[in-house]
């Protein structure tokens, strides 16, 4: 047998053989698990998830769910072809033995692997007060439980809805409110609603309008404690300001914390930010040091991007779990020359008070911002966010068919401010601050982060490999 031949032959092994386990069992692992299969591997496939579902779709959940079009429970996602896998579902990932390339279970399993991705994504922020955490009335949002609960207590016509966070999806969910007509505050400890994404010049367009639309929108303040009654249901709320609310649903909208306790003692790169990884999706060990056999994709993924300074980007939207699931599972498959990189230019998208908000890029990495077209009174415009004299990342108000034209110009590295489009020229073209606040607040925190090379991210510790 002739070397190339030999070498065919080992890499068709590679490819079709094998235990493959995924954990995770959202949209990433889903998706990894059909790209394995479309990429030829034949061998075991086990996926394991905590939630006792089969994959669904999460965008609609603050969306058409919370406005009763559609029941919580169907949003499942679809099958795109058969995967031929061991479903572990309702058993949460305990531990991971890397030593026996085990992963270990809840209910005391052990479950093999010959490569591992791990795909366990972000879950809701907790209630900061565990006594006030149990008490009726007060929600998150993050599964289809959560937003069956939520559904349900907007049905009862409460007399006061508190929304605690202003991001996207707590705005996604005041909308909701005033949609169905119910009285809702938005407390936000930032200037303004979308800040930590967007800037405090979105954020000002985005606060005027909230309350347009009838959301009494307290900004500044946060939430210092909620008060239950005799049955243990929330009823008043307590604010930084002074103010005492009397209120029947409180929602928490604190941002989402990465799944990572399960990887603990592992000695991987794992921590508030996520799991890190290179830009082909392999694992680093906590020195740094690319795994081998284990890879990460979806929310819980941190990867050097080239249109950022290689700083590490952790990204919280579906384009980018889909891409980074395909990405993941082809380098699975592939040997070392046949893997390629996962480089995502990250797009986002949001319904709220009527407008239609889609942007591109990483908007939080710039300082300044341009309105490029449109009008921003009548909430139909384009801007463009740079740094550096770069556009870094663009923002369409209900104009979204240019999206595609600002990201053409941010993967070519463009100069900021773009060149006129030519069409559609705005009153006011001045470049300004964009006012992005501090990016350590906890609902100041965008969906795209870049956590390297910033001395006020959080603080990193060496750990010398146990011998």
């Amino acid at each position: 047998m002739s070397t190339h031949a030999l070498i065919d032959d080992i890499v068709r092994t590679f490819k079709a053989e094998g235990r493959i386990v995924i954990v995770g069992a959202s949209l990433t692992g889903l998706r990894a698990a059909e790209a394995l299969r479309d990429e030829g591997f034949t061998g075991s496939l086990t996926i394991i998830g905590d939630e006792a579902h089969e994959p669904y779709d999460r965008p609609p959940l603050s969306k058409q769910v919370l406005k009763g079009w559609v029941p919580a429970g169907n949003t499942k996602l679809p099958r795109l072809r058969a995967v031929d896998a061991d479903w572990r579902l309702g058993v949460a990932a305990t531990g991971l033995d890397r030593d026996n390339r085990e992963v270990l279970l809840a209910n005391g399993e052990k479950v093999p692997y010959d490569r591992l991705l791990i795909a366990t994504g972000v879950r809701s922020r907790a209630w900061f007060n565990p006594e006030e955490a149990t008490l009726d009335g007060l929600y998150t949002l993050r599964t289809s439980e959560d937003a069956a609960k939520i559904q349900e207590a907007f049905r009862a016509r409460p007399k006061r809805v508190l929304i605690v966070g202003a991001g996207f999806i707590g705005s996604e969910m005041a909308s909701v409110c005033r949609d169905l007509g119910l009285d809702v505050t938005v407390a936000e400890r930032s200037s303004a609603p979308l800040v930590g994404p967007l800037g405090g010049v979105i954020g000002d367009i985005a606060a005027k309008m909230q309350r347009d639309a009838g959301v009494d929108l307290r900004t500044g303040v946060a939430v210092e404690a909620l008060k239950g009654d005799a049955d243990g249901h929330v009823r008043q709320a307590q604010l930084s300001d002074g103010t005492l609310l009397d209120v029947d649903v409180v929602v928490a909208s604190l941002g989402s914390v990465r799944n990572i306790e399960w990887l603990e003692g592992a000695e991987l790169a794992s921590g508030f930010w996520g799991v890190a990884c290179d830009a082909g999706c392999r694992a680093f060990d906590v020195n740094g040091v690319v795994t081998d056999n284990i890879f990460v994709a979806g929310d819980v993924a941190r990867a050097p991007h080239v249109l950022y300074e290689y700083q590490f980007m952790a990204i919280e939207h579906v384009d980018a779990a889909v891409l980074g699931a395909r990405t993941a599972a082809h380098n699975m498959v592939n040997l070392e020359k046949g893997r390629r990189p996962h480089l995502p230019l990250p797009q986002f998208w949001s319904g709220q008070f009527g407008v239609n908000i889609k942007g591109v890029g990483v908007c939080s990495f710039g300082d300044e911002i341009v309105f490029t077209q449109g009008s921003v009174e009548d909430l139909r415009f384009a801007a463009a966010f740079g740094k550096n004299g770069r556009i870094v990342g663009a923002l369409t108000f209900n104009h979204g068919k240019w999206l595609e034209y600002y990201a053409r110009l941010i993967e070519q590295s463009a100069p900021f401010p773009p060149p006129p489009p030519g069409y559609d020229q705005p009153t006011n073209a001045e470049v300004m601050s964009a006012r992005f606040g501090d990016p350590r607040a906890p609902t100041g925190i965008p969906d795209v982060v870049l956590t390297g090379h910033d001395p006020t991210s959080r603080g990193a510790e060496f750990r010398a490999r146990a011998r």
